[in-house]
């Protein structure tokens, strides 16, 4: 059996505006409307022998996560979804020791794991498939197997493998040592030797040879790993399997990478030289590879005007940017932010999320329109002591049972209908109706319908903040 791992976590702060930490870079949609997670999921499941595709995130993205996998779910077969929920981000060795052991209770230590960043972008899946298939053999072998990008250029932004002799079947290198993001001198040594691969951060292990090097090689890791799995709480549902790690012990796991942790000490590591793309998405510059240039170097996804303009991406989710007489850009709209960079300073726009984090700005945190486990919400506009809202709720699901100390709210139905808590009265709110619940009541809006219930809700009240809730009662585990 083969049990693809995806490991899907950090914010992906170089591609603000439209990776946030509410809505972080694997939920990012591409040109043909996929986000990168989805395509991950498809590279995944659309390889031999997977019944199952686990996903190793943060368990505020549990929701969305699921929302992702269920909208592929006729095309990919028979894979099932399971889901390992992380109470807080601990890094990469700690989120794979926990991953395998849930493997090996699952399956068995035979079972292989092939470990995938669930924000990298791979189109050639055949290449993929075959390259996986090379690597199988290996992690069944008791090999620690990683993929290793031939180098295109001098990059200094990614690590590099150094690696010798073939391993038996010839698909495979005996890796000689992990080295560091270099210098641009180092880099290009690297380059001219010939010998030396990009770390992608992509590996196939037995669940049991993983556990093993890391009980030879991280045995405090490993021990703190098998007390913190024995202490999570387990749910299970089918189709989809959702584990929650418990947050204290958890805790006590150190926050290390799983090269720096077992790669770099193991003598049993192999490489496999990837015959696939391969792109990290970690920038700007890496995004607006992805669409063909004109005569003039501008590459353009949405609605742009150009005169005079070269050598510039233009990205929008909805307004006309007109850019004149401009050169080297990355100009990039949402609904609520623009950004405009330079192409040469993309690795910086992260220092953007950091002052708008010191001045506790919502827009590093979150879009106008913000995703929930029971549909979506959209601030329309807002003022002093008022907020306008459009809110979607899915068919069948219900926000929780809860009250605001410093506002209150109109509630008008859009389209389909709502079933209402407020107070002690429950009722049908139709559409083109409307009610109205005051600061201090309890409430709780449900859709029982087989269509989506669009609402405005207006705010008013002294204080409109997201953390002005109290909640009694939540299916989705939130009180």
């Amino acid at each position: 059996m083969l049990v693809p791992v995806v490991l899907s976590g950090g914010a992906g702060t170089r591609l603000w505006p439209v990776s946030r930490e509410g809505h972080p870079k694997p939920f990012m949609r591409l040109a043909d409307g996929l986000s990168l997670l989805q395509k991950t999921y498809l590279r995944a499941g659309r390889l031999d022998h997977v019944a199952e595709i686990l996903t190793i995130t943060n368990r505020d993205y549990y929701f969305k996560s699921k929302d992702e996998f269920q909208e592929l779910k006729g095309e990919l077969g028979n894979a099932s979804a399971s889901f390992l929920l992380e109470p807080c981000g601990r890094n990469t060795a700690p989120a794979i020791a926990l991953g395998a052991l849930r493997v090996a209770e699952l399956h068995g230590v035979d079972a292989v794991m092939l470990v995938l960043a669930a924000d990298h972008l791979i189109q050639d899946q055949a290449a993929f498939a075959k390259d996986v298939g090379h690597a199988v053999p290996l992690a069944t072998q008791g090999k620690l197997v990683t993929f290793g990008i031939r180098p295109t250029a001098p990059e200094t932004g990614f690590g590099y493998i150094e690696y010798g002799q073939a391993e038996a079947g010839g698909h495979g290198y005996n890796v000689k040592r992990f080295a560091e993001k270099p210098s641009l001198e180092k880099a290009q040594e690297y380059l001219a030797a010939g010998n030396y691969l990009w770390n992608s951060g992509m590996f196939c292990f037995t669940a049991g040879t993983i556990l093993a090097q890391l009980e030879q090689h991280a045995p405090e890791l490993y021990s703190a790993a098998v007390s913190c799995w024995e202490a999570s709480k387990t749910a299970t549902g089918e189709p989809l399997r959702m584990a929650e790690i418990d947050a204290e012990s958890f805790a006590e796991l150190a926050d290390i990478s799983i090269d720096y942790a077992i790669m770099e000490k193991s003598a049993e590591v192999a490489v496999v030289p990837a015959h696939f793309d391969w792109s990290d998405i970690g920038s700007w510059n890496a995004v607006s590879d992805l669409t063909p240039p004109d005569e003039q170097g501008n590459q353009v996804a949405g609605e742009a005007v150009l005169v005079n303009a070269a050598n510039t991406y233009i990205q929008t989710e909805g307004r006309l940017i007109a850019a004149v007489g401009v050169d080297n850009l990355i100009i990039v709209e949402t609904p609520d932010a623009v950004l405009v960079a330079n192409r040469d300073c993309t690795q910086d726009v992260k220092q953007v999320v950091q002052q708008l984090k010191h001045m506790c700005h919502d827009a590093y945190r979150l879009h106008r329109t913000v995703s929930r486990p029971w549909g979506t919400y959209t601030v329309l506009e807002e003022g002093s002591r008022f907020k306008i809202k459009r809110i979607e709720v899915k068919p069948g699901a219900t926000l929780s049972l809860q009250m605001h100390h410093h506002r209150s709210e109109h509630w008008v139905v859009v389209s389909g209908m709502a079933k209402v808590v407020n107070g002690e009265s429950e009722f049908l709110v139709n559409t083109n109706e409307s009610t109205y619940i005051p600061a201090g009541h309890r409430h709780c809006l449900e859709n029982p319908g087989v269509i989506d219930l669009v609402m405005i809700e207006v705010q008013s009240g002294e204080y409109l903040g997201e953390d002005d809730i109290v909640r009694f009662e939540d299916r989705y585990g939130r009180t």
